[in-house]
């Protein structure tokens, strides 16, 4: 029997609410949970290292014991696959999210076909929210404590606070 593994893949710069609700309800449908941080070729840098990405998710996730943190640079089947994984969770937001999920989904299992992808509809409340959102507001000093894990919070102000 396979090992009931489930990956959450993303970049996380930052981690968000939305984010946590997607890996929480994940949590609970899995045995274990690792939630990767990707190298995306078409995001440029971030605002977070991958080593500061891999810090916050610890730390936003620290209350969910079967949830790991880990950080990877390939492509995400062969990972899914060195890791004995089951599935691939993805949070979505809109009809515009599926398009590109969808395409990524049926590639990994041309890559990898012991993996499925599982698509996950965000939470109403959450809907608008991306990580590029809470930048956007951080930066110009907005309020962002109703968008982001309370433990990473300070850690994000103090990163992307202007003046």
């Amino acid at each position: 029997m396979k090992d009931n593994i489930a990956i959450c893949p993303g970049s996380f710069d930052p981690i968000t609410i939305g984010h946590i609700d997607i890996i929480s309800r994940t949590a609970k449908m899995f045995s274990k949970v690792i939630v990767v941080v990707m190298s995306n070729v078409h995001k440029n840098g971030g605002s977070f290292t991958v080593d500061e990405r891999v810090e916050m998710i610890k730390k936003s996730v620290a209350h969910l014991p079967n949830v790991e943190v880990d950080h990877y640079e390939g492509l995400l089947a062969d990972y899914a696959e060195q890791k004995k994984a089951s599935a691939i969770v993805k949070g979505l937001r809109a009809v515009t999210d599926f398009e590109y999920e969808f395409q990524m989904a049926l590639t990994n299992k041309k890559l990898n076909p012991q993996v499925e992808t599982l698509f996950l509809t965000t939470s109403a409340e959450n809907m608008y929210l991306s990580s590029s959102v809470v930048k956007q507001i951080a930066s110009m000093g907005g309020d962002i404590t109703e968008f982001v894990p309370a433990a990473i919070h300070q850690d994000i102000i103090n990163r992307l606070k202007k003046g």
